[in-house]
């Protein structure tokens, strides 16, 4: 009787937990998954991560931005394809829905820094 309680809660959370990707996060991906094939698995690895520690836990997460609603964070993503060096991945995480939207992805050999505006313009989209 425990264990289908245990299931069902499974499920449910799992449900909750959503992730939505933005355009540009889209155009970043498919161009980096080109040079590292490995891209696409290991974001869902992160996610599996993200589901139990939504905003993370440890060195490798910074929150960027904080509110009641909305918290946007950085984190370092192992890249199997570079031999786990980071990769960089900008996400909101809204509380009230417990939703997720990657805004932005990056290697940190490419590209020394996060898109602020990016991040700004997606936190004026959101508040309108």
């Amino acid at each position: 009787m425990s264990m289908c309680f245990t299931v069902r809660k499974k499920r449910l959370s799992e449900n909750m937990s959503r992730f939505n990707l933005l355009p540009e996060f889209e155009r970043d991906l498919e161009r980096l998954t080109k040079k590292y094939p490995s891209l696409n698995r290991d974001l869902i690895d992160l996610g599996g991560v993200l589901r139990v520690f939504p905003t993370g836990r440890g060195k490798n997460f910074t929150i960027l931005h904080s509110t009641a609603e909305v918290k946007i964070v950085k984190t370092r993503l192992a890249c199997k394809s570079l031999r786990n060096r980071s990769m960089r991945v900008i996400y909101a995480y809204h509380n009230d829905a417990a939703a997720f939207v990657y805004i932005e992805i990056f290697f940190k050999g490419d590209k020394e820094n996060e898109d602020r505006e990016r991040i700004k313009e997606y936190l004026k989209r959101y508040q309108d």
